[in-house]
């Protein structure tokens, strides 16, 4: 049995963090009002429990469920396996972070006038820079 290792966010959006699970390449994602289990490899029910869910059979051969947790303070903690770490570790976690960043810069961008003259991402680091400009109505 995988032990689960819990690691804080900065994700506060839930409907964001299922978008942002979509664009690193999970299709489906559970999206919960209340905690829901995670099972493990051989389809056991853990005490771990989150409110959105990528379940084992779309992690991978032999993964246990990868949840993302709401704590206390309103962000979301990721419960990741040891055996799917190596896989969703820091640089995933970086990665989701930065997909979620992306899609809530858009979502402020919206609310607040703006819309986005140019998106340019560096190939070399991955970095989205995005040139926002204030709409003009008529």
């Amino acid at each position: 049995m995988s032990h689960y290792t819990k690691v804080r966010t900065a994700i506060t959006d839930q409907d964001r963090l299922v978008e942002a699970l979509h664009g690193v390449g999970f299709q489906e994602v559970e999206s919960h009002l209340e905690a829901v289990p995670l099972y493990g490899y051989q389809g056991d029910a853990r005490p771990e429990r989150a409110e959105v869910v990528v379940r084992r059979r779309h992690v991978g051969a032999a993964s246990n469920d990868i949840g993302f947790r709401r704590a206390e303070d309103g962000t979301f903690e990721a419960i990741i396996s040891g055996y799917d770490r190596h896989r969703y570790g820091p640089k995933w976690l970086q990665r989701l972070a930065q997909r979620y960043g992306h899609l809530a810069a858009l979502a402020y961008a919206e609310t607040h006038g703006f819309e986005v003259a140019s998106e340019e991402t560096d190939a070399r680091t991955g970095e989205i820079r995005l040139t926002l400009r204030r709409s003009v109505h008529s």
